[in-house]
């Protein structure tokens, strides 16, 4: 019990301090909202596209809104050396890390519930598969808030932090079959797409909302899982390395 109340005042003081400002409350709301209208703008098509760039919006917004917010927060408490007292804390690590990872977590399911509820007032969305979505937009929010981790602890700087975290980000936008399929890629370029986590999650954002997607639903969370296992066991592997060895 002491541990699941230590738990919920790291997750609750994260979101007061950080989550629940203002600025990026309204981040959260225009950011889907401003991706939406220039896909819009650039395409020329009418709402009746709606759908076919739901699924990248979505991805974008949970993309930016997790390794972004977790940037700031773990970086800066690095900088002021609370992040290495909050380790002399008597909790196991992982609990201390799922917590301060809770709040990105958080952020960026919100991120990827704006767009769809806009998209709901002006498109029929009747047909979305709810039990293949809402699991996808948790399992990338999962997996993208621990690759924003992994990349937070490797460096010190806030700067360093969003510079590193664009060599990740932006091939995922462009490789990922977000706005285009894979297989419009060079061929050159495919194995790296399937390297992406994001991949797989995309294709079940277009499968459960454009019933178009290339494997299985369950195959492709099964990798976001495998993916978060991963990047959540390096980045505690390199904070021991690094503060508590």
């Amino acid at each position: 019990m002491k541990l699941w109340i230590a738990f919920w005042n790291i997750l609750l003081k994260d979101m007061r301090t950080y989550y629940l400002k203002p600025p990026n409350i309204s981040w959260g709301l225009i950011f889907p909202l401003a991706w939406t209208g220039m896909f819009f703008i650039r395409s020329g098509s009418g709402l009746e596209q709606l759908p076919a760039v739901l699924p990248g919006v979505v991805a974008v917004s949970i993309l930016f809104g997790t390794t972004s917010m977790l940037a700031v927060t773990v970086t800066f408490e690095k900088k002021n050396r609370s992040f290495e007292r909050l380790l002399l804390a008597p909790l196991p690590l992982e609990i201390l890390m799922l917590a301060k990872t809770g709040g990105a977590i958080l952020f960026g399911v919100a991120n990827a519930i704006v767009p769809v509820a806009m998209a709901a007032f002006w498109a029929d969305l009747s047909q979305l598969v709810w039990s293949a979505f809402i699991p996808a937009v948790i399992l990338i929010a999962v997996t993208l808030t621990f690759l924003g981790l992994f990349i937070a602890v490797a460096v010190n700087e806030v700067f360093e932090t969003q510079t590193f975290s664009n060599f990740f980000r932006f091939p995922m936008i462009f490789l990922c079959g977000l706005f285009f399929p894979i297989a419009a890629l060079p061929s050159f370029l495919r194995p790296l797409s399937y390297a992406l986590p994001l991949t797989y999650g995309v294709d079940v954002l277009h499968g459960a909302i454009r019933g178009v997607h290339d494997r299985p639903f369950a195959v492709n969370l099964a990798i976001l899982a495998a993916f978060c296992l991963v990047l959540f066991g390096l980045s505690l592997t390199n904070i021991r390395r690094r503060w508590i060895a």
